[in-house]
């Protein structure tokens, strides 16, 4: 395992302090703010040991309030609000500083059968015949503002493998789409709630940028003021995420400095596993003007 999963299965790994009570940390990697995958995926855990382990989530709605401190603790209160005979539902409000800094709700099904089908996986290259992470980093590290960079530098937790990879290298306007292969970098853990929480986590790093692909833009820019406002996650099918998932993405509409994207996860074999969509602020800001001299 390397470290940076080890870290990232260590952030998930929630300390209960009271029957509905939890506490979260975040990883000290000079972020001014805490990542909004980590919210998404501790509120899951914290939701996740309120519920009969035969009882799975299938679907989870959050919003961001305020930006998370990463260097105070995050308090997750989890209120049960039904139990029922198929379905339970969850609320989590995570606090700090006394505030609620993000709230969801999810919910979650005992296993039956029914109707089954599913929209085809698009055709697209497999991971291996694509640019490794080490590609990406080298080609928008420059644009990164610091600790976005600082991010990239480190060992990751998850890997990153982008279709489109000529956007980085040549800005231009495209179709508002965007493929990336994502995996966490080492083998995780047997229990499915592991892997609902690593991809709950992982669903939040790519979806806001593509509603950036039509303009020419990034939200690894200087110039953009990228912040996700809310998130719908639904769980479809058993996966993995230590192995390859295609997060197949788009962006319907941008306008009043806000982007909606929209994403289907499928695992190589084209299982749709995982259905995600977000709204998320992509605010253009000026540069500072250089002082005088």
């Amino acid at each position: 395992m390397t470290r940076a999963v080890d870290e990232l299965l260590d952030i998930l790994d929630l300390e209960q302090l009271e029957q509905n009570l939890f506490r979260g940390r975040s990883p000290k990697d000079r972020w001014q703010r805490v990542f909004g995958g980590q919210v998404i995926g501790q509120a899951l855990v914290a939701a996740t040991r309120t519920v009969p382990a035969e009882r799975r989530p299938h679907s989870l709605h959050a919003y961001f309030l305020l930006g998370g401190d990463p260097r105070v603790p995050i308090i997750y209160e989890v209120d049960r609000i039904r139990d029922g005979r198929s379905f339970t539902t969850r609320r989590v409000n995570a606090i700090q500083h006394g505030r609620p800094i993000f709230s969801m709700s999810a919910s979650f099904h005992l296993e039956e059968p029914g109707f089954d089908h599913q929209l085809p996986m698009p055709d697209v290259p497999m991971p291996e015949a694509l640019a490794d992470d080490s590609r990406l980093r080298d080609s928008i590290m420059p644009r990164m503002p610091e600790p976005v960079r600082a991010y990239f530098e480190r060992e990751r937790p998850i890997e990153l493998r982008p279709v489109e990879f000529e956007r980085y290298a040549y800005p231009e306007p495209r179709a508002p789409r965007f493929h990336v292969w994502i995996r966490a970098t080492a083998a995780l853990p047997d229990d499915p709630a592991v892997h609902q929480s690593v991809l709950a986590y992982a669903s939040d790093m790519t979806l806001l940028d593509t509603a950036l692909v039509a303009h020419g833009r990034t939200v690894f820019e200087r110039t953009i003021q990228p912040a996700s406002l809310d998130h719908a996650l639904w769980f479809h099918r058993p996966f993995r995420a230590d192995e390859w998932l295609l997060y197949a993405q788009d962006s319907p509409s941008a306008s009043g400095a806000c982007g909606f994207s929209r994403g289907l996860i499928f695992t190589r074999d084209g299982t749709l596993v995982a259905s995600v969509a977000q709204e998320g602020m992509i605010r253009p800001v000026r540069e500072e003007a250089p002082g005088p001299g």
